[in-house]
């Protein structure tokens, strides 16, 4: 069961690290090597996110608009909207998920059981997760 100060490592040099876990709000700080690629296009159906960019710059493509945030820098992705984003540098930002739903448990299964994983699973893995995520 995900907790506060959790660290779930992810893919590419990707790291979360869960700052408050609970039913209105998970908020986590999210780390960037600057490897790693951009996930696939995605929304949310029931869940609004809020991002700043603590360090470095995170390049986000929110509704078919792209845009680099700076350090102290934020932007929101409103409930089911399709959007990616990414880091080309070592970068860092607080991210929050309203409701929180079970987002965490999403990433800390995906993260831990890994991508390949997660394909073999398929439809069932984000067929359980479709209250907090969809590919578009």
């Amino acid at each position: 069961m995900p907790e506060a100060g959790q660290v779930i490592e992810g893919f590419g040099g990707h790291t979360l690290k869960l700052i408050e876990v609970g039913d209105e709000l998970l908020a986590m700080e999210a780390s960037y090597s600057g490897e790693g690629g951009m996930p696939p296009e995605h929304l949310h159906p029931n869940q609004a996110e809020h991002f700043e960019v603590l360090e470095g710059s995170i390049r986000a493509i929110v509704d078919g608009e792209e845009h680099v945030y700076e350090a102290g820098e934020s932007f929101d992705v409103p409930v089911g909207t399709p959007h990616q984003m990414g880091a080309e540098e070592p970068s860092r930002m607080r991210w929050e998920v309203r409701p929180a739903l079970r987002t965490a448990e999403f990433f800390e299964r995906l993260y831990g059981e890994g991508p390949e994983s997660a394909r073999e699973m398929g439809e069932s893995f984000f067929g359980e997760f479709e209250a907090e995520f969809r590919l578009a």
